[in-house]
């Protein structure tokens, strides 16, 4: 673990240095004509946010109770993760200004050109506001790397408990009649581990509990690492009720395969019998590979939960349909809460044809992206065939939720964080 930290703590220090040593370069060319005593008042300035963050970081190598710290964790590193994308996104500007001084330095050498040439100018409004060409592309460099900067902040300070209701109609050619309208919440994705504002957290509770719904589900990852995490929040999410039930799944996140400092075995498989004693008693059915049949007035559907299991890297693939829904074969309509999305390609699809919806979460929509009218964009695209929203193939239908929490970043942008209320209709 010391030898992680290291490694961690110089390759910091060398990225940090090497953006920055490189960014001062295309300052210093716009501070030409700057007085010297503003000059290095700005230099300090520039200087200091690089020291902050390697000082962070030397602390986190000294101090063990950091790496638990969720101030730290969540925020100061988000911070130096903000900072420095946002800062690599003025580079390309830099480089190419740093291609055409080479070349223009080349050609003065090998007499192609002559020097009277080397102030070669743009005119954008007119002789009396004349720019170089090199400190056009270096404020276009700072510019663009800003918009990130404040987009991420921005995405922080409001968009991490920025609840959105999304409503959706699933309609079901073999839907009982008694189950016509049934009114379905799910919430996926809590990560109690990243919450700071339990208000904030309350506000997204009571609009769950505004719906009214008869189910709710819960698709996995309550925590991002270890079972205590959620027993802070255990009186919010108490409030979390409804007439049919609560019926929950795991999550990659849960096992605590993301912990490197488990002390035995045993104390790994304590954390997740703790997690599932805080399932029970928040008064939620924790279905691991086992199935509910919902009855009214003799008419029934079944519910299906099963454990993690991804189709992408190392995930785990504990999730086993064949033995959840044993029992339940003539069952007219099968919902599945199955947490990775990428289980429905590759199992669901192939082998199950009879369950008709699957509800999943996982993938946040990577916290980031674009969503206008019908419309959308995510980084998540290009790890996950299925993302966000529903889809449908023939009768199946799988929808992705975005999730309710967050994880790693500590925000969200144009991805806002998602409570989903179905109606369950006879199509």
């Amino acid at each position: 673990m010391i030898a992680f930290k290291l490694r961690l703590l110089f390759g910091t220090i060398a990225f940090v240095m090497a953006i920055d040593g490189y960014l001062w370069q295309g300052v210093k060319r716009l501070l030409k004509n700057v007085p010297d005593a503003k000059k290095h008042r700005i230099k300090l300035i520039f200087w200091c946010v690089p020291a902050i963050f390697i000082t962070g970081s030397l602390l986190y190598v000294l101090i063990p109770a950091l790496e638990v710290n969720k101030l730290f964790r969540n925020y100061y590193m988000a911070l130096l993760v903000i900072t420095y994308f946002s800062k690599s996104i003025a580079l390309p500007f830099l480089f190419v200004d740093d291609i055409k001084r080479f070349f223009h330095w080349l050609l003065l050498k090998t007499g192609v050109i002559k020097p009277k040439l080397e102030a070669e100018t743009i005119e954008p409004t007119g002789p009396e506001n004349k720019i170089s060409r090199s400190k056009f592309l270096t404020q276009a460099g700072m510019i663009t790397g800003g918009v990130p900067f404040i987009m991420l902040t921005k995405g922080i300070v409001k968009g991490a408990y920025d609840y959105k209701l999304r409503r959706e109609t699933l309609l079901l050619p073999d839907l009982p009649e008694r189950f016509d309208g049934l009114k379905i919440i799910q919430i996926s994705d809590i990560h109690s581990g990243s919450f700071f504002d339990k208000d904030a957290v309350k506000l997204g509770i009571d609009m769950i509990m505004q719906q009214k719904a008869d189910l709710i589900f819960f698709t996995g990852d309550m925590v991002n690492n270890v079972a205590s995490e959620a027993v802070e929040y255990m009186d919010i999410f108490g409030h979390i009720k409804a007439p049919m039930g609560v019926f929950s799944t795991l999550g990659n996140h849960d096992y605590g395969d993301y912990v490197t400092s488990w002390e035995s075995p045993e104390a790994k498989k304590k954390n997740l019998d703790d997690l599932c004693a805080i399932h029970k008693d928040l008064g939620w059915r924790l279905m691991r590979n086992e199935h509910e049949v919902l009855s009214v007035h003799e008419q029934k559907i079944g519910l299906i939960g099963v454990e993690n299991w991804g189709d992408r890297g190392r995930f785990q693939r504990l999730g086993d349909i064949e033995k959840a829904q044993r029992g339940m074969e003539k069952v007219p309509v099968k919902l599945l809460l199955s947490h990775d999305p990428s289980h429905w390609d590759a199992v669901v699809r192939k082998n199950h044809p009879d369950i008709d919806v699957m509800f999943a979460g996982h993938t946040h929509g990577m916290q980031f992206g674009i969503e206008i009218g019908g419309f959308k964009w995510s980084p998540s695209q290009y790890m996950y065939k299925q993302w966000a929203g529903l889809y449908e193939e023939g009768k199946q239908k799988l929808y992705v939720n975005r999730g309710f929490g967050f994880i790693g970043y500590p925000g969200r942008v144009g991805i806002l964080p998602e409570i989903t209320l179905f109606t369950l209709k006879k199509a």
